[in-house]
């Protein structure tokens, strides 16, 4: 396959995951990159044999195929479609906007022209998630009936140079680290019918600790706790907490509960890990993940975590549906689902009702077993 030409703007922490990972794949090459700050786009583009590029020469440049969107989330959508409006296919950060207002323009816009819209997170293509989703559709713990998903932390402020914008409109720890978890629910079981929630904020304002704002102060705009329910098509609900309010927990961060058994699922916030399941008349075991690609450990976190990082799983997806014609995984039907999700729960706090979505999505297509990014040339199972 004649590689895809990549464009990306925005140069920030995030960007250095995407550049490795791209950088390792023969499916894509990145051509160019670009932010408003200039010294920072040419240090990237120096240390990954690209070209700093001004954001206008970037989307004009006939090579570049896919535009990836690495801007705040505050800004995703006006990106994105000055991407469309190029001519380009954008693949965004999540979320996919700070609205579902916001990614009607997008998606409106996109199928207009004609044009692809991709969006992250892809954590779920991971060899740990693709493992859990075959344990589920094979029956192995019976019929999904319910699940409980946690998300535990004492938010961005103490490792994040500059974690200002967690904390705005499009942030918080439903928006910006719920789509993970949220997302590999919707991979699992299915698209979500109706949520609730109640959603609070233990502090109005925080105190940076981390350098080189050590010491800064600034404003809570969004909630940092979130405990809701999601109710899926299928039947089965899981219950959710999100917060980043909380200093320590042992709760476990996804299972998921069937009629014949349990599994307790990786941390989607990472592709590897390893699955236990427990069916009934049995023991927890854990289960072999080496039938899938991108779960081998490949990154050592700032917190001294090994981890499996293939960042870049769902772009080079989407660039390998643009050349054979098929569906993309991590699509923009996808992300808004997920968006509205997330939106609703803090609607359902806010009305003190449950929430109908008006959208629904279609389950990704699972990934064949293999070892590396060639399982995404296989046609889907």
């Amino acid at each position: 396959m004649k590689p895809v030409v990549i464009g990306i703007i925005g140069c920030g922490v995030i960007s250095e995951a995407y550049l490795k990972g791209a950088a390792g794949s023969s499916l894509i090459t990145v051509k160019a990159v670009s932010d408003i700050r200039q010294d920072i786009a040419e240090e990237k583009a120096k240390a990954y044999g690209c070209e700093a590029m001004s954001v206008d020469r970037l989307l004009s440049d006939s090579d570049i195929e896919i535009v990836l969107n690495l801007t705040i989330p505050a800004v995703h959508a006006k990106v994105a479609l000055d991407i469309l409006d190029a001519g380009k296919h954008p693949y965004s950060e999540k979320p996919l906007a700070v609205s579902t207002k916001e990614a009607d323009t997008v998606i409106e816009r996109a199928n207009d022209l004609g044009l692809r819209v991709g969006c992250a997170p892809d954590t779920f293509f991971g060899a740990s998630h693709q493992t859990e989703r075959k344990i589920i559709d094979d029956g192995k713990i019976g019929r999904v009936i319910g699940g409980s998903v946690t998300i535990a932390s004492h938010g961005m402020e103490h490792w994040h140079p500059d974690p200002r914008f967690f904390y705005q409109p499009g942030g918080g720890p439903h928006a910006d680290v719920g789509p993970y978890y949220i997302t590999h629910l919707v991979n699992l079981l299915g698209p979500v019918q109706s949520v609730s929630a109640f959603a609070t904020k233990a502090f109005d304002q925080r105190t940076i600790t981390s350098e080189k704002l050590n010491g800064t102060t600034f404003d809570v705009a969004v909630p940092t706790t979130i405990n809701g329910t999601l109710h899926f098509a299928s039947g089965a609900n899981v219950s959710l907490t999100m917060s980043w309010d909380i200093w320590a927990s042992k709760r476990p961060k996804f299972e998921i509960y069937g009629t014949e058994g349990s599994l307790q699922a990786a941390d989607p916030n990472h592709f590897g890990g390893v699955p236990e399941v427990f069916i009934r008349g049995g023991d927890w075991q854990p289960v072999s993940i080496a039938d899938f690609a991108f779960g081998a450990v490949n990154r050592t976190t700032i917190f001294g975590q090994e981890i499996a990082d293939y960042r870049v799983v769902g772009l080079i997806d989407m660039a390998v549906a643009l050349r054979t014609g098929r569906p993309h995984r991590a699509n923009g039907e996808l992300a808004y689902h997920v968006l509205e999700i997330i939106e609703s729960l803090e609607l359902s706090s806010t009305a003190g009702s449950h929430i109908r979505l008006k959208s629904t999505c279609v389950r990704p297509a699972p990934l064949m077993p293999g070892k590396d990014e060639a399982v995404l040339l296989e046609p889907a199972p």
